[in-house]
């Protein structure tokens, strides 16, 4: 089931989702306007608006900020489970520039779970352009359920 979620920042309060939790406790997310707009069972909706402090020297979107945005669609995903979940490893390509003023959509899916560890894969749009391919390798915490009680 994917929800909507009705607070573009995430949800606070006790009844929130892990992935909800997860991304309102993500100051540096949140700080550069990454809104979470749906999440469910192994997947997740974020946007971003590229700012001026986001381009780079030629004029175009610091690919950082873009790896960022698919890297916390990414996060939200895999934290749907329950389980403090943390990025193995990831790998992006960039197939197109994006520039200031730009609403990017990074839209993350469950590909495989086995064990401990999973693959999930996060389609960076503008509009119906693909801005990048992000490939996400996630490894469960043993025996965490969330940051407090680790």
């Amino acid at each position: 089931m994917v929800k909507k979620v009705t607070q573009a920042t995430g949800a606070t309060s006790a009844g929130a989702t892990p992935a909800e939790a997860m991304f309102a406790a993500d100051e540096a997310s949140r700080a550069l306007g990454v809104e979470l707009l749906e999440q469910g069972e192994g997947t997740a909706v974020l946007r971003m608006t590229l700012t001026p402090a986001m381009v780079n020297g030629h004029g175009i979107a610091h690919g950082g900020y873009v790896f960022l945005l698919a890297d916390t669609a990414f996060a939200c995903a895999c934290n749907s489970h329950g389980p403090v979940t943390v990025a193995a490893g990831a790998d992006i390509d960039f197939v197109a520039p994006a520039y200031e003023g730009d609403v990017l959509v990074a839209t993350a899916r469950e590909r495989a779970r086995f064990g401990r560890s999973g693959i999930y894969d996060v389609s960076v749009l503008r509009g119906d352009e693909v801005i990048a391919e992000f490939r996400g390798r996630s490894r469960s915490i043993r025996g965490t359920t969330t940051k407090e009680s680790r």
